[in-house]
């Protein structure tokens, strides 16, 4: 697949994307690429960050890149603040975030999923899905 570039348009990532479907798996695969080429700047991707208004993530699990479709919070613990910084936004920014969080989704196969995180990568999570939502920090 390919290297996408970073979109910086505050308008275009503040609208919510839509939902993926299987034509949308050339998008997973770019998020990805471009996810592992910005490896040192970015724990966590969504597709509109990319020029794609649906709702696909890309995340690292340890070394290794995740990728989620159609993700969806549906459980959430451990509330607490923290500050996170973006690849599409300069600086950092405090925002509330769960230590603790159950996500369904659909993996690449499209099959659907619930699988729980937590810590960091449940922060990232939670970041990307507010790409999704049109939520910026």
């Amino acid at each position: 697949m390919a290297v996408k570039k970073i979109i910086y348009d505050q308008v275009f990532l503040s609208q919510k994307s839509t939902l993926a479907n299987k034509e949308d798996l050339n998008t997973a695969l770019d998020l990805c690429d471009t996810l592992l080429a910005n490896r040192s700047k970015a724990a966590g991707l969504a597709a509109n960050m990319i020029g794609q208004s649906k709702r696909i993530i890309a995340f690292y699990i340890g070394s290794l890149p995740f990728m989620m479709i159609n993700p969806k919070i549906v459980r959430k613990s451990g509330k607490y603040m923290t500050e996170e910084g973006c690849l599409s936004l300069s600086g950092q920014r405090q925002t509330v975030r769960y230590k603790e969080i159950t996500v369904t989704y659909q993996n690449l196969d499209f099959k659907e999923v619930t699988q729980d995180f937590s810590e960091f990568t449940a922060e990232t999570i939670q970041h990307e899905v507010d790409h999704c939502d049109g939520i910026l920090i």
